[in-house]
C-alpha cells in the first residue's frame, strides 16, 4: 500500500494525518503547543516548539498505523498563514520567537506608511492592506528590533519565512528555502500579478530579497526529507486557508469556501483574473498550477473558535467547546445580546487593529445561555459581512455556493445558524479535514496517485445542507443590531 502525510501545522497545534492512495484518512495525531503573549496585542510562538511538535506528531501517526517511511509516497503541508520566523541561514535558528499572524505590534508601523500614501500601490501590486495582520511589517519590525540582525541580513546570514518554508528548511536540513504561491501571496511582499517578490515593496519595508524564498507551485518539487526513517519527498504546499479551499474542491469561478477554526477565513474562486476588491476584501491567490495562477476573494475574521476557547477559558462558563450549541439554544429568544469579539482588532471589511471586544444588550436576565448565543451568533453576523462584501465585489446576482469546514462547521446549531443569517444555503461536506486534504490531494497528485482536479472534485460529498427557517424581517433585524453594535465598539 502507497501512503500520503498531511503536515497540518496550526495556530494552536500540529497535526499528522495519513491518508491511503484511495484518499481515505488512515490515521491521525495531533499535540498542542503553548501561546506566548508578551504584551496586549503581541502573540509569539517558540519555533522550536513548532518543529518538535511536527516532529512528533508525524513519527506517531506513523507508529500507531503500522506505516514505514518507504510506504510514504510524498508529504503535502499546510500551515497557518502569515506568522512570521527568521532564522540564520547556517545553524537554522530563529533569532526571536515567531511573530502569529494574530498579532498586533506593527498597527503603528502600517500607520505611517499609510498616513504616507503608500496603501495603494501595496494594494495593487499584493492585493493585500497595510495591517498588521500580514508578515512584511512584521520582518521589518524583527530586523529593526533584535540587535544586529539587519546587518546579518544585509551580510546574507539569515533567511525569512512563513511556517511551510520554516519547516521545509528543517526537513530537508537546510537543503531547501522554499514556499508555495499561496503563502507568498500573503506577506505583503509578493506581487501576485507578476508571480514574483515586489523589489519595490522590499525596499519601501526594509526587507532585504535576498533573505526570501524561492517560490514554487502549491504542487512541487520541495526537496525530501530523512528525518521521518527514509527518504521522502516533500511534493504539495498551500497556506491553510487555500488548502481548504482545495480540500473542498472550490475550482470553479463562483464556489467559496469559508472555513472555521481559530478565526473565519472566507474564499471565493474568481478564476484566472485577479478580482479588484471595492469592499475592503482581500484578493489574494487561491492555488497556483502548472504555472497557472488562480485567484480568489478572501475575507478575514480573526476570531471565531477562539471565542468559544474564550468561554471555556476565560468565562469558564462551559467545559468543553461542543457544549456551546446546547448552551446557547437554551437562551431566552427575548434578549438580544451581542458579542462583538474583536479581541485582537476587527478583520475584514472593517481593518481595525485597535478595535477591542465588546459586549450589547446586556439586562439583569443575561446569563451563560445569552452569552453563548450572542458567542456563535457573533460568527455568523460577521459572515455575512463577508457575504455581502463579497457579492458586492463579485456581483450581487451572482450564484456563489458556500461550504463550511473546520472544527465549528460540526455543529448543528451553529451552522442552521449561519443559513438563518445568511438566508441561503450552507453545504457542510462529509469529509471535514478539508485542510489536511487539500494537502495531501496537491502532494499525491504530483506523485501521481491521485486524480486530477476533475476527478478529485467528483470525490466531494455532501454530508448536510442547511436551509434558512428564520423570515426576513427577523434576520435582517438581528443584523442591524450587530452592525450598529460593531459601529459602538469601533467608536469607543
Amino acid at each position: 500500500m502507497t501512503f500520503i502525510l498531511a503536515i497540518d501545522q496550526g495556530t494552536t497545534s500540529s497535526r499528522a494525518i495519513l491518508f491511503d492512495g484511495q484518499m481515505n484518512r488512515v490515521g491521525t495525531a495531533q499535540q498542542e503547543f503553548p501561546q506566548h503573549f508578551p504584551q496586549e496585542g503581541w502573540v509569539e510562538h517558540d519555533p522550536e516548539d513548532i518543529w518538535s511538535s511536527v516532529l512528533h506528531v508525524c513519527r506517531e501517526v506513523m507508529e500507531s498505523a503500522g506505516v514505514s517511511a518507504d510506504q510514504i509516497t510524498g508529504i503535502g503541508i499546510t500551515n497557518q498563514r502569515e506568522t512570521t520566523v527568521v532564522w540564520d541561514k547556517n545553524t537554522g535558528k530563529a533569532i526571536h520567537n515567531a511573530i502569529v499572524w494574530q498579532d498586533r505590534r506593527t498597527a503603528e508601523i502600517c500607520a505611517r506608511y499609510k498616513q504616507a500614501g503608500c496603501e495603494d500601490d501595496v494594494t495593487a501590486q499584493t492585493g493585500l492592506l497595510l495591517d498588521p495582520y500580514f508578515s512584511g511589517t512584521k520582518v521589518k519590525w524583527l530586523l529593526d528590533t533584535v540587535s544586529g540582525a539587519r546587518a546579518r541580513a544585509e551580510a546574507g546570514e539569515l533567511l525569512f519565512g512563513t511556517i511551510d518554508s520554516f519547516l521545509i528548511w528543517r526537513l530537508t536540513e537546510g537543503r531547501v528555502h522554499a514556499t508555495d504561491a499561496t503563502n507568498a501571496a500573503r506577506t505583503l511582499l509578493f506581487d501576485i500579478h507578476k508571480g514574483a517578490w515586489s523589489a519595490e515593496i522590499c525596499e519601501l519595508l526594509d526587507v532585504p530579497i535576498q533573505m526570501l524564498p524561492n517560490v514554487q507551485d502549491c504542487a512541487s518539487d520541495f526537496g525530501a526529507t530523512t528525518l521521518l526513517g527514509g527518504n521522502i519527498p516533500i511534493l504539495g504546499v498551500a497556506g491553510d486557508q487555500q488548502a481548504a479551499t482545495i480540500g473542498q474542491a472550490c475550482f470553479q469561478p463562483g464556489m467559496m469556501k469559508s472555513t472555521y477554526g481559530t478565526g473565519c477565513f472566507a474564499l471565493l474562486n474568481t478564476g484566472a483574473q485577479p478580482v479588484e476588491s471595492k469592499n475592503r476584501l482581500l484578493t489574494t491567490i487561491a492555488y497556483q498550477l502548472d504555472g497557472q495562477r488562480t485567484y480568489a476573494l478572501e475575507g478575514s475574521i480573526f476570531i471565531a473558535g477562539a471565542a468559544v476557547q474564550w468561554l471555556r477559558d476565560a468565562l469558564q462558563i462551559i467545559d468543553s467547546a461542543p457544549q456551546s450549541g446546547d448552551l446557547a439554544a437554551q437562551a431566552d429568544p427575548n434578549q438580544h445580546v451581542i458579542l462583538v469579539p474583536a479581541f485582537t482588532g476587527l478583520g475584514a471589511p472593517y481593518w481595525k487593529p485597535d478595535c477591542r471586544g465588546a459586549m450589547f444588550g446586556l439586562t439583569r436576565n443575561s446569563g451563560r445561555a445569552e452569552i453563548a448565543r450572542a458567542t456563535l451568533e457573533s460568527i455568523a453576523f460577521q459572515t455575512r459581512d463577508l457575504w455581502h462584501a463579497m457579492q458586492g465585489d463579485w456581483g450581487a446576482e451572482a450564484d456563489v455556493i458556500l461550504r463550511v469546514d473546520g472544527g465549528m462547521s460540526a455543529s448543528d446549531w451553529t451552522m442552521q445558524g449561519l443559513s438563518n443569517c445568511l438566508g441561503a444555503p450552507v453545504d457542510r461536506p462529509v469529509m471535514q479535514e478539508t485542510t489536511a486534504l487539500g494537502a495531501a490531494w496537491l502532494a499525491g497528485m504530483k506523485a501521481g496517485i491521485y486524480p486530477d482536479q476533475a476527478g478529485f472534485a467528483e470525490t466531494w460529498a455532501l454530508d448536510r445542507r442547511f436551509e434558512p427557517t428564520q423570515e426576513q424581517t427577523e434576520r435582517d433585524a438581528a443584523y442591524d443590531r450587530w452592525q450598529r453594535a460593531v459601529q459602538a465598539a469601533m467608536a469607543f
